[in-house]
């Protein structure tokens, strides 16, 4: 059995002087297009009550192509800058449908510097890549390949904080679904970082600590330069590759997890963790922060779909930990020092591995029975349920590996 999805397959590459030079040029129009289309909606709105669509947000933008002070957008591919309208466009229908917040200008330092792509303003043939307005290929590197017969439908460029560039392809992939039989409950942790049912602990590589001298370091050779220098504009750089660094570690320690949690289970359960509030503890938001259990169960969530696997989010109130899980006798104190206790029927139990078998206990009587769970706030891209199963061959979202 398999599933037909949309996968973005990300790369890395390396632009000439003049590709760079084109691509800073579009990254800059894009955000300016953005600023100024929300600025007139959001006018529309406050002054005459009016709804700007994406067509009237197209209109706009070809009579500031008209202008003298705007005719530098044509110097650009027209693509992104439609793209970039029907993002907004998009970002209006989720705070209209009170899925999102409402959409907020996008900052030269602090947003993300990208530009998409549809068919229309890409070339792509043999491997080679070529985008609009420019004459010459990418210079990627395929580090993997794309499916067989694959077409790319939208190409998204990026440049990170650390100066580094990467391409991102859409295509349509199928998945096959391995027939598995298994069931697993998972506690998350810090020391452990995943605690699962079966006994077994997987340990938390806390990448953070591992690179905080060196980040110490970049931050404080940052804090000496003089503000607008070149000597900042360099120091920031090494503490943004610090930081990517960090990320890389921990993204890839996290899909190489998750994909094997997936491709070993039928149904996995875990807990629904307010990660927002934990992180409000100052003593232990560094280490929870580091965990990345919010990146961990997204990851889940998609990956889950992708292998037709059922993937069951337990009420964060559920006492886990203090719950026996031989005789179901719940225990009225539990600190969080304490890392193993005795119950009164005479069971000993490891905390972690206590709460990850009630953890899975309790997500295999929601399946059976039903309730017992919290519903899940809806997000901005999907709206989920608590007990996550797609039928096989449905088109399923598209996150970046």
């Amino acid at each position: 059995m398999s599933s037909s999805v949309k996968r973005a397959f990300k790369y890395r590459f390396y632009p000439t002087p003049e590709q760079a030079a084109e691509l800073s040029r579009t990254f800059g129009c894009v955000r300016l297009v953005y600023n100024m289309a929300l600025q007139a909606r959001t006018q529309a709105w406050k002054l005459r009550g009016e709804r700007v669509n994406y067509g009237a947000s197209s209109a706009m933008l070809t009579a500031w192509k008209k202008t003298a002070e705007l005719a530098f957008l044509n110097e650009v591919s027209c693509v992104p800058l439609q793209q970039v309208l029907r993002h907004l466009q998009t970002a209006f229908v989720n705070f209209w449908e009170k899925r999102a917040e409402h959409p907020t200008f996008k900052s030269k330092k602090r947003s993300r510097r990208s530009a998409e792509y549809t068919t229309s303003g890409f070339r792509y043939r043999d491997g080679r890549l070529t985008l609009a307005k420019m004459t010459e290929p990418l210079q990627i590197v395929w580090s993997r390949p794309l499916p067989q017969d694959a077409t790319p439908s939208t190409v998204t460029v990026s440049q990170d904080s650390a100066g580094r560039w990467f391409v991102s392809l859409l295509c349509q992939d199928v998945i096959e679904h391995a027939p598995v039989v298994g069931a697993v409950g998972i506690d998350a942790g810090l020391d452990s970082l995943l605690t699962l049912s079966n006994g077994e602990k997987i340990l938390n590589p806390r990448h953070e600590r591992r690179d905080r001298a060196a980040l110490a370091r970049a931050q404080r050779n940052l804090a000496r330069k003089e503000k607008g220098s070149a000597n900042r504009a360099k120091a920031r750089l090494k503490v943004a590759r610090v930081h990517a660094r960090l990320a890389d570690r921990r993204r890839d320690h996290l899909h190489q997890l998750t994909t094997r949690l997936v491709r070993e289970n039928q149904t996995i359960v875990i807990e629904d963790l307010t990660v927002g509030n934990m992180v409000k503890n100052h003593h232990l938001a560094r280490a929870i922060s580091d965990a990345a259990w919010r990146q961990l169960r997204g990851m889940l969530e998609y990956k889950a779909r992708w292998h037709g696997r059922t993937l069951v989010v337990v009420d964060r109130w559920f006492p886990s930990s203090k719950l026996c899980s031989a005789c179901g006798v719940l225990a009225q104190q539990m600190p969080l020092g304490l890392r193993s206790w005795t119950c009164r029927c005479g069971a000993v139990h490891d905390r972690d591995v206590n709460a990850a078998r009630n953890i899975l206990a309790e997500g295999l009587s929601v399946i059976a029975c039903g309730g017992g769970v919290r519903p899940q706030r809806e997000s901005s891209r999907t709206r989920r349920s608590s007990v996550k199963q797609e039928p096989p061959g449905a088109t399923q979202g598209i996150p970046v590996l």
